[in-house]
């Protein structure tokens, strides 16, 4: 497997993934996708296996410790300068579940925030995957004032 920056051309790929590993109401559109990537390139890792995208992992970058749900709709909010990356969502192609590569993605992505010398990593998630994240290291905050998809939210924090 081989995690990597995606290119622009990759986009439309990762809008099919996002649609198979969320519900239509949490699945950010093929629109939003290249929006955040025109906004935030630098935050966009994808998995690889035999040449093939099999997931990513996305988020902005803010001063904040919570994820709001503006940042999904509004990729403008994303601050470069900003001492937090966000997680908007480690996705994995269905077939490829179960093998590590979401684990090997978030620890890019880790990897990734503690070479630009960020405080942390911020997200939201559902219950069920508490485990998984508190797995790296994120406290669970407690229960998100996030709405985003009708869903109810954990606001977990990774500081460094």
């Amino acid at each position: 497997m081989e995690i990597i920056q995606p290119q622009k051309k990759d986009i439309q790929k990762l809008a099919f993934i996002e649609a198979d590993c969320f519900p239509l109401a949490e699945a950010a559109s093929y629109s939003d996708l290249k929006a955040r990537y025109r906004a935030f390139p630098e935050n966009f890792l994808i998995a690889k296996e035999e040449g093939k995208i099999v997931g990513f992992i996305n988020g902005n970058t803010t001063n904040q410790t919570i994820l709001e749900d503006r940042f999904y709709e509004d990729a403008s909010l994303h601050d470069p300068s900003g001492a937090y990356m966000c997680v908007f969502g480690i996705d994995v192609e269905p077939p490829y579940q179960g093998r590590g590569i979401g684990k090997a993605l978030m620890r890019a992505y880790i990897d990734l925030a503690k070479s630009r010398k960020k405080k942390g990593i911020v997200l939201t998630c559902k219950k069920r995957l508490k485990p998984f994240y508190e797995s790296f290291g994120f406290t669970c905050l407690g229960q998100s004032q996030s709405t985003h998809g009708g869903a109810l939210w954990y606001d977990m924090l990774l500081a460094f």
